[in-house]
């Protein structure tokens, strides 16, 4: 038996327990859960578990974050992840060479500071192990391999129902309840795969960049990398570097700015200029500097878009590439740059430009999508089409009836530390406000 079937046996007899559950839902516990079995025709294998604290969706960084800011409120919460292990996109779905394109001050999960000695970009191995740490220091034990199937309201109860199924087999669901449910599943929970002509009968390797680890099994092969944000850039530099032949595939416009500028990292940099300027005005700083770095872009195939890096990021979540070198390879030669994609035959890969080329490999760079929409049955906080908050930062956190949302701000690990404060505050206040002490939940 897991240790929260245990604990709500425990609570099914718990007479404060049951005290706090009449009063808020009417009924007692074992009345609750056989109304709810007899309106959802549930099998007699299907369980239905109670759950005083929130319930929170991934166990990412923002997962995280929240479940250790409910906890330093004497909130306990309940975590289910996909995959078997903390940040799975980190640790399963990187390439090896990665590390923080910010400075860690930015990176930082609430509560908790980096490690003194570590670099101003920590890698990936190290920001794997500040997590783990800092899921160890606060006691949080995600429930592993454990998908959510389906999450929706119910208006009768006023809890929201969670249906869970063993990841990767079908068979027996369980289903919790909880007054809260905090979605914490990210930006890139699933890849995103381009339609292009031919991709599928490509008589080489195809593979997306979360597949990728080191551009040592490239050596001495022409691969094609398609996209042109920070994952396909630094790919690219792994297998220049790993003496593989790499071209690059530019679908639209880009902002290109070398990761530090005079002496600073360009977003701390940024960040303090917005403290006293409009944004228009750093976007235009930022890019009299990266033309004095880099040059013209344009003049080799990296046009610029119309509107600057700051204003586009704020409009479209857009994240311009921070250059750790891969610009020099492209200006060099060692890296070739293309446009788009017409079509794929064979080995053979033929641009809108009509040159043609043959690649040994094609790997996609095209990025990832939430996957909200498909198990949450809610369409007030988050948009079908994109499954991220319909309202804008910083307002996209909070729902109605107790629904969450952590780390789909598009403000990375920065707006994840905002959502995680918001949202224990919020619930705390919520328990004071009904004259509950929040440590009678744990």
């Amino acid at each position: 038996m897991d240790h929260w079937s245990e604990s709500e046996g425990k609570r099914a007899h718990d007479p404060i327990f049951q005290t706090y559950f009449s009063q808020n839902c009417g009924q007692h516990v074992e009345d609750f859960c056989k109304g709810r079995s007899a309106d959802a025709a549930v099998t007699p294998s299907q369980r239905c578990i109670l759950v005083p604290g929130p319930i929170i969706v991934g166990a990412g960084p923002s997962g995280l974050a929240v479940a250790a800011c409910l906890k330093e409120k004497g909130v306990d919460s309940l975590i289910f992840e996909r995959s078997n292990c903390i940040a799975s996109l980190w640790q399963l779905k990187t390439y090896d060479r990665l590390s923080l394109h910010l400075p860690r001050q930015f990176c930082e999960l609430p509560l908790m500071p980096f490690p003194a000695d570590y670099p101003i970009y920590p890698s990936k191995k190290e920001f794997v192990a500040y997590l783990e740490k800092y899921a160890a220091r606060f006691g949080i034990c995600p429930t592993y391999n454990h998908t959510v199937v389906c999450a929706e309201y119910d208006v009768k109860r006023l809890f929201w129902r969670v249906r869970t199924q063993a990841t990767g087999r079908m068979g027996d669901e369980v289903e919790y309840m909880s007054r809260w449910l905090v979605v914490a599943t990210g930006e890139n929970a699933e890849v995103v795969q381009p339609e292009i002509g031919g991709l599928k009968e490509f008589k080489g390797t195809v593979m997306h960049t979360s597949a990728y680890k080191t551009g040592r099994v490239f050596a001495g092969k022409r691969v094609l990398v398609v996209g042109c944000g920070n994952s396909g850039m630094e790919v690219c530099l792994d297998l220049c570097n790993n003496n593989a032949h790499p071209h690059i595939v530019v679908r639209d416009t880009v902002h290109i700015l070398p990761r530090e500028m005079l002496g600073h990292s360009t977003f701390g940099l940024s960040m303090w200029l917005l403290k006293w300027l409009p944004v228009h005005v750093v976007d235009l700083f930022l890019l009299l500097v990266a033309r004095a770095m880099l040059g013209d872009t344009a003049r080799l195939g990296l046009k610029r878009p119309t509107v600057g890096p700051l204003e586009l990021k704020s409009l479209s979540g857009k994240t311009p590439v921070l250059d750790v070198g891969t610009f020099a390879k492209i200006r060099s030669g060692d890296i070739k740059v293309h446009p788009d994609i017409k079509r794929i035959s064979g080995r053979q890969v033929e641009f809108l430009d009509t040159l043609s080329e043959d690649f040994d490999a094609i790997v996609l760079a095209t990025g990832y999508r939430s996957n909200v929409p498909f198990w949450l049955k809610d369409q007030e906080l988050f948009s079908e089409k994109d499954g991220l908050p319909r309202k804008a930062f910083p307002n996209g956190w909070k729902g109605e009836r107790g629904l969450y949302s952590a780390g789909l701000t598009r403000r990375g690990l920065m707006g994840t530390s905002l959502d995680a404060r918001r949202i224990a505050h919020d619930v705390e206040q919520q328990l004071r406000a009904e004259g509950k002490y929040p440590g009678v939940l744990l």
